[in-house]
């Protein structure tokens, strides 16, 4: 019997392959961050590289920061192009 981390990833991969490749990074998001982060942020868009993530505030932005090395490391394996990610804070209600 086979684990189910490795076969998930190969799905997981599978499908990202066939999303056009602007639409990767944003949907690779959330499996990269992790569902306790993604709950609480929104990837908004992919443009020259860079990969936009909104956050609700400067606290998450500045913790977030924190971590894009090992984000983008994770991101590349899913969407070789993403150079960057910039987190923007929520607009306020």
């Amino acid at each position: 019997m086979e684990p189910i981390a490795p076969a998930l990833e190969r799905i997981v991969s599978s499908s990202l392959r066939r999303a056009p490749a602007s639409q990767v990074p944003l949907l690779a998001w959330p499996l990269v961050c992790g569902s306790a982060v993604a709950n609480r942020t929104r990837a908004l868009g992919f443009t020259n590289g860079v990969l936009r993530v909104e956050v609700p505030d400067a606290g998450w932005r500045r913790e977030l920061e924190r971590l894009v090395p090992h984000y983008l490391t994770v991101i590349r394996k899913y969407a070789a192009g993403v150079t960057r990610i910039e987190f923007v804070m929520r607009p306020a209600a």
